[in-house]
């Protein structure tokens, strides 16, 4: 089995996600035999469809991520985070979730456009306006950071990897270039971190999300934290692409990647 040096992961799924499959405790097993430093679980909360079954397994991924820390102390350092999805959509709401507990870390995400299913959810691509389409999906991250009562934008190009499974679209990000500008330059006025996420490197794409120069870009234009995450949703791929990814941010010019404790940023090192 691959082992890690001062690797931590800070986007991972239990089964407290709608889509997730392995409990908290199974993960950190995972976790600690590939020899990482930290873990957080960021279980889904999709905002606008907050329901009585969001609340509950708002509340159950606390529960378990609270037994975890003390179970793996010393061993792991296990932190309690929250993937918002469309977090702007109903800040109220958000709010709302973000009081009901104690989190180390929040990440900001947007998986679908207003009143229309998640990208991962369509299956034809053919029949949509692909550059309108984009460009309301970045309006909506620009949205999103405006708010920003969060600590991590994920997975800046989400839809990319769908729309290149579902009918092989392979988007230049360089179409959208002052758009995305304006979302890092944002990101980084507001002290939030730019996530590396590797699941795509899992899937057909065979990408970062985002690419190598755009992280490069985020720097450029002021960019101070960037995050990495497996995004991973079984416990095989925890960790999975983190190396990887972890060498990207160090080729952009960062020395460190930061995790986030009480919502308060930590820098790890790269070595």
């Amino acid at each position: 089995m691959e082992t890690y040096k001062n690797i931590i992961d800070m986007h991972n799924h239990t089964d407290n996600s709608f889509d997730g499959n392995h409990s908290t405790v199974y993960m950190c097993e995972a976790a600690c035999n590939k020899g990482l430093r930290a873990i957080a679980f960021t279980d889904h909360c999709e905002v606008d469809a907050f329901d009585a079954e969001g609340e509950r397994n708002v509340r159950q991924a606390f529960f378990e991520i609270a037994k975890a820390k003390s179970a793996f102390m010393g061993k792991l350092l296990v932190l309690n985070g929250i993937e918002l999805g469309q977090p702007a959509y109903d800040i109220e709401t958000a709010e709302k979730i973000l009081a009901s507990q104690k989190f180390d870390i929040v990440i900001g995400s947007v998986h679908n456009l207003r009143k229309r299913e998640d990208f991962y959810y369509i299956e034809d691509f053919s029949k949509i306006d692909i550059k309108a389409t984009m460009n309301e999906y970045f309006d909506e991250i620009l949205t999103m950071l405006e708010w920003g009562n969060f600590d991590i934008l994920a997975h800046l190009t989400y839809p990319f990897r769908y729309l290149f499974s579902r009918n092989n679209i392979l988007v230049d990000i360089n179409e959208y270039k002052s758009k995305v500008d304006e979302i890092l330059k944002l990101t980084a006025e507001k002290d939030i971190a730019l996530e590396i996420n590797a699941a795509g490197l899992r899937q057909p794409i065979n990408r970062f999300s985002p690419e190598p120069e755009t992280v490069a870009r985020f720097k450029e234009l002021g960019g101070k934290m960037v995050s990495v995450g497996s995004d991973a949703h079984f416990a095989q791929h925890i960790a999975v692409g983190i190396k990887d990814a972890m060498a990207v941010v160090k080729t952009a010019g960062f020395d460190c990647v930061t995790l986030f404790q009480k919502r308060q940023p930590v820098e790890i090192p790269i070595e």
